[in-house]
């Protein structure tokens, strides 16, 4: 780049510039810090080209317009603050808006805060940090406004940008209530789709805005390209495909009684699940007990998290080196029980760390710095072996912990956990600064839990649906909660995966006629998976087959209505395969069952 700018200053003889001669380049490993960091696109000139503003050298730039249109405005400038490479240093605030960016964006650059007052008092923390700790003086703390502020709150933050010396700060915010505490700001109309005039730059500009659709389009790529890739391997490659849709399902008549299976007494009974989720998907549940007293779910979204009692799970999970059986279906689903249950018997003492829902470790208070000290816990059980800095950045990336402050909670986790029957320590004290941090092996995890239980009933077939079903139990909504920390969330993307293909698995296994014929554990099955993720498309058509087995056409209605809901709300269309299975089965075409 700097030599293609030194290129284009170069007079031009004939076509090209006559370049000097070069005869070595040396690139070396000491980066230079970024020289303006706070550079960012603000609209387009009348030819084209891109316009970036410095906004660390302006207290404020207001936005006036439509609401929509200012939302667009202050996003189109966090998506790139947050991912350009020259604004490494630069910490942005959102503010009414971005709730989703921390979790989306690698860089770790950007912060969500519900409120102005919240914003207002991380500033002057900020400012106070600067005057402590010097060299981060140059850093830009850039405010993007998208809700009108209260006018005290405008004057609090101008009267605080005005004293912040050296510490760039800038707030972009609308200009109804803000303009009278910033009256040399330039002020811009996020409504206008036509050059207007920038006093700053000399020029004029068409404001650059991104519209919600292309928002929803970019963080739909970046949940997709943060999660790894998934191969079907080992025991993943048995989980069954769907079926064709030229074979779909026979319907069975509601009169019906479902023919008793052989593990009736292993899977969770319909009352508790119908308690453990009876405010997620309730029309899947509604369905089990009564399918004619169905009801179309409201358009509002269900709850990002389902609440369970935690003493109504099992909390053991056996050990990975528990021997396999080498006998026939039968033979296979007893000797998986019995190993379960040995393992389980012999880690009764063992503290677990459950993560397949809000984070929590069984002896760890949920208030104060619980919930900070079970995160750690989740990391050192995740990630073994780190160093105390990667610690600290990982447990916040916007203002890592200091090492005091981990060795504090590091200490609360000691104490919690306790020690094993030897009496050595669950989390074990380092004997040099130099050793990495870590639990004991003795420490569980429902997640591992999770994988024992799947990958050892998956290619049992049918026979190994007592298994998969307790391993949906272990699943109390989104794992690791509704906000996990950065480094969480590709193990995240992993389990929201596997939790689906169990689901499927489930739902596949339980929706024919025939000995393992269970739609009340089907349909649970589905409910619990759709609380992880409420887009998977496969598991809407796994319920609708559920349904058309039924005869239960209002209950298919619902299914058809929930997740052309919940594609609507992500501007996206049906996949291929839900649109043909939803002709199929509402039009009555020859290759459907008619219900």
């Amino acid at each position: 780049m700097a030599l293609r700018t030194l290129a284009h200053q170069l007079p031009v003889e004939g076509d090209a510039a006559e370049l000097p001669p070069l005869r070595a380049a040396r690139l070396g490993a000491r980066e230079v810090p970024a020289p303006y960091p706070g550079l960012v696109t603000i609209g387009s000139t009348e030819a084209g080209d891109l316009l970036l503003l410095n906004l660390a050298q302006v207290p404020a730039v207001l936005l006036d317009g439509n609401p929509v249109h200012i939302n667009e405005v202050c996003t189109s400038l966090a998506l790139e603050l947050g991912m350009s490479p020259w604004a490494s240093d630069v910490e942005v605030v959102t503010i009414g808006f971005g709730e989703d960016l921390p979790q989306l964006l690698p860089t770790a650059r950007i912060a969500h805060m519900r409120q102005a007052t919240h914003a207002l008092r991380d500033l002057n923390e900020r400012l106070l940090e600067a005057h402590q700790m010097p060299e981060t003086q140059h850093q830009p703390y850039l405010l993007l406004c998208a809700s009108a502020l209260d006018a005290d709150v405008a004057w609090e933050f101008a009267d605080v940008i005005d004293k912040a010396g050296t510490v760039p700060v800038t707030l972009v915010a609308p200009e109804s209530t803000a303009a009278a505490h910033f009256p040399e700001a330039e002020v811009l109309n996020a409504s206008l789709g036509e050059p207007q005039q920038l006093d700053y730059a000399g020029t004029e500009i068409t404001v650059q805005r991104l519209e919600h659709a292309a928002y929803l389009q970019i963080t739909t790529a970046l949940k997709v390209s943060g999660q790894p890739a998934h191969p079907a391997e080992g025991p993943w490659q048995e989980v069954p495909d769907e079926p064709d849709s030229r074979q779909q399902p026979q319907r069975l008549a509601p009169e019906e009684p479902t023919a008793p299976t052989s593990d009736t007494a292993t899977r969770p009974s319909p009352a508790e699940a119908a308690d453990r989720s009876a405010e997620v998907f309730p029309a899947l549940l509604a369905a089990s007990a009564d399918p004619a007293g169905l009801r179309l779910l409201p358009t509002a979204g269900v709850p990002a998290e389902a609440e369970e009692d935690p003493g109504t799970e099992t909390t053991t999970a056996p050990t990975p080196a528990a021997p396999e059986t080498d006998g026939g279906e039968n033979s296979g689903e007893e000797g998986t029980a019995q190993e379960v249950e040995e393992s389980e018997a012999h880690d009764l003492h063992a503290p677990e760390i459950r993560i397949l829902g809000p984070v929590e470790v069984a002896g760890v208070d949920s208030t104060g710095h619980g919930p900070r000290i079970v995160r750690l816990a989740a990391l050192l059980y995740f990630r073994p072996g780190r160093s105390a800095n990667v610690l600290c950045a990982h447990m916040d990336p916007v203002s890592p912990w200091s090492a005091s402050t981990l060795n504090a909670r590091l200490q609360g986790l000691r104490r919690s956990l306790g020690s094993d029957p030897a009496g050595n320590p669950d989390v074990p004290r380092r004997s040099s600064g130099d050793d990495p941090y870590r639990l004991s092996p003795s420490v569980r995890c429902d997640w591992t839990r999770f994988l024992q239980l799947a990958e050892r009933a998956l290619p049992l077939g049918p026979a190994g649906l007592p298994d998969l079903e307790r391993a949906l139990a272990l699943v109390r909504g989104r794992p690791f909660g509704g906000r996990p920390l950065p480094w969480a969330e590709p193990y995240r993307q992993e389990m929201i995966t596997r939790i689906i293909d169990v689901t499927h698995t489930v739902a596949t296994y339980r929706t024919p006629a025939g000995p393992h014929h269970d739609l009340s554990a089907a349909r649970q099955a589905v409910a619990t998976g759709l609380d992880v993720d409420d887009a998977a498309e496969l598991l809407y058509r796994d319920w609708m087959r559920i349904e058309a087995v039924a005869g239960n056409r209002q209950g298919l209605h619902t299914a058809v209505t929930r997740v052309q809901q919940v594609n609507r709300a992500l501007d996206c269309s049906l996949e291929l395969a839900t649109e043909q299975l939803v002709n199929d089965l509402l039009n009555g075409s020859s290759a459907a069952v008619r219900i």
